[in-house]
């Protein structure tokens, strides 16, 4: 017990419990299958606000382009499930049957080999985590072993969104363009737009998020976790002590652009589509603001941060449709401004300290004795008569 205790201590594990029991436990019992759908799709967000967590919070590296990572791995997906939805016997009205049907718009006439290998699950499933790691390893070790840094590598990252927005967009006949990938309906033949499947959908994201906060957790109570925060804060120090500073980067980085990747495959499989708006420079600052809300520095945090902003986009934008991005706008001006901490600066700076406050004074309380209620009258000794001196009777 003692064990458990202290385990849950160190990792700091109470409040990802509470979490897993408001999204395991409570939110699928209060909620329809539509809200709770809407949940898991807000849940493949809060994969890139932990993998900022890593990369901006610990290794002080800020990223505008984490939306690049989550179009790959979506894409990875989108590839698979589309092809499976592109079978001969579905598309037999198209002029080249057995390909996507943008493609047949585009009159393309054969698959093409980039697409080959998302004809393999398994292989697909590889890709969603290899292919933004890839490119994050590219772009980050061409830019760190260069000590490029701060603004630069943010500038560049919005760069590589942009670009891959346009290209996306500019290759229709291969990956969709503006449209993106619709119609995804089956995994295996198994239809993921039933309730049935969104239920275990939603709790296959809930259980790869949990495993992933808990992964970088565990990097961060390690020595790599302390290197880290000293790289952030004195790296010349770090550098002069003989630690190869940029290699730290690179990794936190291809860390951060694999969790976005699994984040956009479970988007594609939860929604049922992909496309390029969620690539480019505006979502990817919008991942920033979920990070920023919930607190750079917390895992946890960036989840509920996630959720907040998310709800809030979806509330605003149905009650106020003309008005709900200046209420966004205000909301992450006040929380940033307030609280730079985020949501997680606010428990750990105000509430908390304040409830153990009030819980010391409730204890000092109960083992204070209570006065006493009448003191003992003092005793008066009877005077003496005169001549009997200092005898008495």
């Amino acid at each position: 017990m003692n064990f458990i205790k202290a385990s849950i201590r160190r990792y700091q594990l109470g409040s990802l419990l509470l979490l897993v029991l408001l999204l395991a436990v409570v939110l699928p019992l209060t909620l329809d299958i539509f809200r709770l759908n809407l949940v898991g799709k807000y849940l493949t967000y809060a994969f890139v606000a932990v993998g900022l967590v890593m990369v901006w919070g610990y290794g002080g590296v800020l990223s505008l382009g984490q939306g690049v990572f989550f179009g790959i791995g979506g894409y990875a997906m989108a590839m698979f499930l589309k092809l499976e939805a592109s079978d001969p016997v579905s598309t037999k009205i198209q002029t080249t049957p057995g390909i996507p049907d943008f493609m047949d718009w585009n009159q393309i006439t054969e698959l093409p080999a980039l697409w080959l290998p998302f004809r393999s699950l398994p292989l697909s499933l590889a890709l969603v985590v290899l292919a933004p790691m890839a490119l994050a390893w590219l772009i980050s070790f061409a830019m760190f072993k260069r000590r490029v840094g701060g603004v630069y590598f943010a500038i560049i990252t919005q760069a590589v969104a942009l670009i891959l927005t346009v290209l996306i967009i500019g290759q229709q006949g291969y990956t969709g363009g503006v449209n993106g990938m619709t119609d995804l309906k089956t995994m295996l033949g198994w239809d993921t737009r039933t309730d049935g499947a969104k239920y275990v959908l939603y709790y296959v994201c809930v259980g790869l998020l949990v495993a992933s906060i808990v992964l970088c957790r565990w990097i961060q109570t390690s020595k790599l976790g302390t290197l880290l925060l000293a790289m952030r804060d004195k790296e010349d120090r770090v550098r002069f002590s003989g630690y190869d500073v940029s290699n730290f980067k690179v990794f936190t980085f291809c860390l951060a652009a694999a969790l976005s990747g699994i984040g956009g495959a479970l988007f594609a499989l939860q929604v049922g589509f992909m496309s390029p708006s969620f690539v480019g420079i505006v979502p990817s600052i919008e991942m920033v603001i979920f990070c920023a809300v919930g607190g750079r520095m917390s895992l946890v945090g960036a989840v509920y941060g996630a959720l907040l902003v998310n709800a809030g986009k979806t509330l605003f934008s149905e009650s106020f449709p003309d008005l709900w991005l200046f209420l966004m706008a205000a909301l992450f001006i006040g929380v940033t401004m307030a609280f730079p901490m985020g949501l997680a600066g606010l428990w750990d700076e105000k509430i908390r300290p304040w409830w153990k406050a009030r819980r010391q004074a409730l204890r000092d309380a109960a083992v204070k004795p209570p006065p006493a209620a009448h003191a003992p009258a003092p005793v008066v000794e009877p005077q003496l008569p005169d001549g009997v001196g200092s005898q008495r009777a």
